[in-house]
This record gives C-alpha cells, sequence and structure tokens, in this order.
C-alpha cells in the first residue's frame, strides 16, 4: 500500500472499477464490503458471490448472529491489500468476486424465511456463480443446501462445529440451528457417507451415517490426519462447507451463542481450511459470529479469515484440480 493509494482511494465498494484486484483505501475507513468488493446485484460475469444472511430467530441460547454479517465485513477491511497467505494462487487477482449485500426478509414472518433464502442462493446458481454466505446463525445452512441440492443433487458435507447439529426433528415446520444437518440428511440434501463433522465435542446419539473427526483427534491425531480423512470422505463429488465459529475454542472465539470449551485452535482450523485445497467445493459459508459477545472483535476477525479462506477453496477447485 502507497501513501497514494492511501490518498486516492475510498468508498470502492462503489467506486472500484470492475471485480478483480486488490484494494488499498485505509482499513479504518470507506464502505465495508466484504474485502472491499463491489457491492452490486449484477451478476454479470461473475464468479462468487458473497452474500450476507442476518438472521438469529432459530437459537437455543444467546442472540446476536444477525450482526454477524455486518461484524464480519469490517473485520474483513485488514485483508484485502495482499494474496493470502500459504496459498500459490490470488482470487481477487484471478476471480471475478462480488458482495451481493444480505438477504432482504422480513424478521416478523419467520416461517417465510426458509424459502426466501433459498430463492436468493437459487438466484445466484442460476446466474453461474457460487456463494460464499456470511451467517446468521446456522439454521441458514438448511435452505442453502436445498438450492446447492437442486443444481447438483446430495452433496458432501464438510462441517467445522462444535455441535453436531443432528438433534432428531422431523417436523420441517421448524426452524432450529441445531437440526440443521438432521433436516438435510432426512431430505435427501446431504450424502451422510460423504460428509464430515470436524471438531465436535458434545454428545449425538446418532450421526445418521455422518463421519466425525471429534475436537479431541482433531488435537491429538493432528491436522494432517484430520485433513487426509476428511479427503478421502467427501472424494471428488461436489462438495460445501459449512464452518460454525463455535469450532473455535472460545479463548479464540468467544463471540458466539453456544461456546463450548476444548475446541480448535485459530491456527488448527487456518491449516486444515487450507490443506482442504483440491475438494471440490462448490459453495460455503461462515455462521455464528455474535458481535454482542465478541469484546475484542477476535471473533468477527476469525470470520472473515475463515470466509476468505472458503473464498481460495472455491477457486482452488476451479483453476488447480
Amino acid at each position: 500500500m502507497t501513501l497514494e493509494d492511501a490518498k486516492t482511494q475510498v468508498d470502492t465498494a462503489f467506486t472500484r472499477k470492475g471485480n478483480r484486484g486488490y484494494t488499498f483505501e485505509n482499513a479504518f475507513g470507506g464502505a465495508t464490503s466484504f474485502l472491499r468488493r463491489t457491492y452490486t446485484k449484477d451478476l454479470t460475469g461473475v464468479d462468487l458471490a458473497i452474500t450476507g444472511v442476518p438472521f438469529d430467530q432459530a437459537v437455543t441460547h444467546r442472540t446476536g448472529t444477525r450482526f454477524g454479517p455486518r461484524a464480519i465485513r469490517e473485520a474483513s477491511s485488514l485483508q484485502p491489500y495482499d494474496p493470502p497467505y500459504g496459498w500459490p494462487t490470488n482470487p481477487l487477482e484471478e476471480m471475478s468476486i462480488v458482495d451481493y449485500g444480505d438477504l432482504a426478509f422480513d424478521y416478523a414472518k419467520v416461517a417465510d424465511f426458509p424459502d426466501r433464502l433459498t430463492d436468493h442462493i437459487r438466484t445466484i446458481l442460476k446466474a453461474g456463480a457460487g456463494t460464499v454466505t456470511l451467517g446468521g446463525d446456522h439454521y441458514i445452512t438448511y435452505p442453502i443446501l436445498k438450492a446447492y441440492a437442486e443444481k447438483f443433487g446430495p452433496l458432501g458435507v464438510i462441517h467445522f462445529d462444535a455441535h453436531s447439529d443432528l438433534w432428531p426433528d422431523d417436523d420441517l415446520s421448524r426452524i432450529d440451528h441445531g437440526t440443521m444437518l438432521y433436516k438435510a440428511v432426512k431430505t435427501g440434501l446431504v450424502d451422510p457417507k460423504r460428509s464430515v463433522q470436524i471438531g465436535i465435542r458434545t454428545t449425538t446419539e446418532d450421526y445418521l451415517g455422518v463421519h466425525v473427526i471429534d475436537a479431541r483427534e482433531v488435537h491429538e491425531k493432528g491436522v494432517a490426519h484430520t485433513v487426509a480423512l476428511a479427503k478421502d470422505i467427501v472424494g471428488d463429488g461436489p462438495t460445501y462447507v459449512t464452518f460454525d465459529i463455535d469450532c473455535l475454542d472460545p479463548s479464540a472465539a468467544p463471540g458466539t451463542g453456544t461456546p463450548v470449551w476444548g475446541g480448535l485452535m485459530s491456527w488448527q482450523a487456518a491449516a486444515a481450511l487450507r490443506d482442504l485445497a483440491g475438494i471440490n467445493m462448490v459453495g460455503g459459508d461462515i455462521v455464528e459470529v455474535s458481535p454482542p459477545y465478541d469484546t475484542t472483535g477476535a471473533t468477527a476477525i476469525a470470520g472473515a479469515h475463515v470466509a476468505y479462506e472458503l473464498i481460495c477453496l472455491y477457486h482452488w477447485a476451479r483453476t488447480q484440480r
């Protein structure tokens, strides 16, 4: 970043020319789109759309993730100056990436929310772009997976979380972040044989055939073991990556609704995401960042880094596989 760049670049979310390249405006000012990408609803020629879903009406404990997309966007203002560390490719230079803004929905009509979100993602996919979604609580992944399964068929899922989200719940009208994956498996959106959960450290009686690499296994056997196993499970088929920020230990990410001790450290998550390069990732999300409990901003920073890694995985799948 040069002095001249800082003098001339501001509000590049609205003023930048084109959808590629780095941005050098001051991190502490300007419009905070994700990675300073262009805010637009025009998906012409777009490879990847970043979109926010500020929804937290499905939580079992602390609310606040409705503010997650805004906080993650703000935290990302530290990142758009350089190529992503540890990757040999530069998705900001080599892909057309936009910030598609947030989902519009009536907060007082919660029952209408799932279909609104599925339609939102469906619109992006029909335009030929993929999505990285900023949540929002973890329920949002279920309506997103509906749109993806329409296009790709049953998906493999890599699910980073402290919780399995497989609580039994056969009432499709219930909107609950703890039953997201249960519904996705039961309705055929997700292939459990090609799905794996990483970082689990709460009790579940029936994993419905989904593979589990719990937090202790990650700690004791290492990231390389974890990634090799996950890659073997998902294979070459279309794969969706969903990252609940409470996969991280509360010492690294306190700003979340249902924190559980014993989680992954940020370096483990960073290494795992980078080493997953080569999977056929078709989309992903980062969820459960709750700014009201994020006293230092560390959780939003972690969320922004996860989202950038998801962008890198998506780009890698289209250029290096």
